[in-house]
């Protein structure tokens, strides 16, 4: 699970600690970079899935809770498209990290298909829903077109409403 640009020394520098401070709280760096994506895997699953789901309501409503959430970074840091597109890359180099990747990316998948099975009874408009709303997520943010005479958060909105049609 190693990624070169994470060095003892200058995260101990970063966090104001000595070397031998960091070591206090982890015993390697390995240690921090599993705690790292521990924190992650937990936020951006039970965390996100959590909060959508403390308020109820019928799936169609949850699943504007998790627009929102995920579009505002209301869920935190984690739930901030830098961390996900940052643990992707390291997914690139890392099997290890690429094997968590898969876990955490089926379970999204998993409770978004959840969610859309509720209203939608074709199980390949369920996959296509699930896989359109995490492409979104995911990717939008590479899109540099414009788009048209609508503004991107326009697009974005209509994008919603079609997905819970």
């Amino acid at each position: 699970m190693a990624h070169s640009s994470c060095r003892v020394e200058t995260l101990a520098q970063a966090l104001g600690v000595t070397k031998g401070g960091f070591y206090g709280y982890f015993s390697n760096r390995e240690a921090l970079l599993t705690e790292m994506l521990d924190t992650w895997e937990r936020e951006v699953t039970d965390g996100v899935i959590a909060r959508v789901e403390e308020s109820g309501g019928d799936a169609r409503t949850r699943l504007e809770r998790l627009f929102t959430i995920v579009s505002s970074g209301a869920g935190g840091p984690v739930t901030d498209t830098s961390a996900d597109l940052a643990i992707r890359e390291w997914a690139r180099r890392d099997a290890d990290v690429a094997e968590r990747l898969r876990r955490v990316d089926n379970r999204r998948m998993d409770y978004l298909r959840s969610l859309f099975s509720s209203f939608c009874s074709d199980q390949d408009d369920v996959e296509v829903r699930s896989l359109l709303t995490f492409s979104l997520r995911i990717g939008s943010q590479f899109v540099a077109a414009d788009n048209g005479p609508r503004s991107r958060g326009e697009v974005m909105q209509l994008s919603k409403d079609w997905l819970l049609r």
